[in-house]
């Protein structure tokens, strides 16, 4: 039976990438956060046809590269994010025979929930 995903955690594979993941999401929420505020300076100016150069859009750079590293990590590591805000995170495992997702939520102490691929959030189901 062919598998979804090359990489499939252990428990505790998970489970000791968490202070890690907590760190990455909590920049990427701070980042989009500065992103926001970036955007609503720069669609000000471009209204008036003002020049949209400088440090906001160098720093609205900085942060996008940013972004797309931290994201570059869970998908090399082919950790799934399926909510930023909610910091709710999937991780390819094997449970009971069978390819799942040991499922976290950022202010979860650790991980306690798995789901079948198909299910999603709503069919968690304690490990």
């Amino acid at each position: 039976m062919p598998y979804q995903f090359t990489k499939h955690y252990t428990l505790s594979e998970a489970v000791r990438l968490l202070p890690k993941l907590r760190g990455w999401l909590d920049e990427l929420s701070n980042l989009r956060a500065t992103e926001l505020e970036a955007e609503i300076i720069l669609s000000r100016l471009l209204s008036k046809s003002d020049d949209v150069g400088g440090e906001t859009v160098n720093q609205s750079l900085r942060n996008l590269t940013r972004m797309k590293a931290i994201l570059s990590e869970f998908h090399r590591r082919e950790i799934q994010i399926k909510d930023i805000d909610r910091g709710l995170i999937d991780f390819p495992a094997f449970y009971e025979d069978r390819e799942v997702f040991f499922c976290w939520e950022k202010e979860e102490q650790t991980i306690t929930h798995w789901h079948d691929i198909e299910a999603g959030f709503g069919g968690r189901r304690p490990i």
